[in-house]
């Protein structure tokens, strides 16, 4: 336990650990900035805002629906529409790939915010 940081805001826990930017809890998963001031740190001035197919704003931690199926390589299924990602990051990708995430069943990709919904 590391005496200089803050417990974990979802469950309590006092095992978080600094990674980057971000403060972890290794109990329950969860992210969050590791202060107000480093946050606005790590944000520039004039930040892109990053909005999903429909036009919600999205925002580190969100959950959202794949909108159209996905083709994968080396995948013989593609990410079947209506998919949910949970807790996603934004991120400045490649060729407009902004947003890094988990798929159930295909691990850690990233994706364009085009082909996404918020939940």
């Amino acid at each position: 336990m590391n005496e200089n940081l803050p417990p974990c805001p979802e469950c309590s826990g006092v095992y978080a650990y600094e990674m980057g930017a971000l403060l972890v809890c290794p109990e329950c998963g969860h992210e969050w900035p590791a202060s107000g001031e480093a946050a606005a740190e790590g944000e520039p001035a004039g930040a892109p805002v990053i909005k999903d197919a429909v036009g919600n704003v999205l925002a580190d931690g969100d959950t959202v629906t794949v909108v159209k199926t996905l083709k994968v390589k080396g995948s013989p299924t593609g990410i079947k529409a209506g998919t949910k990602v949970r807790n996603i990051r934004l991120v400045n990708g490649v060729d407009g790939h902004d947003i890094d995430c988990k798929v159930d069943g295909f691990g850690p990709m990233q994706l364009k915010s085009s082909v996404v919904k918020k939940v």
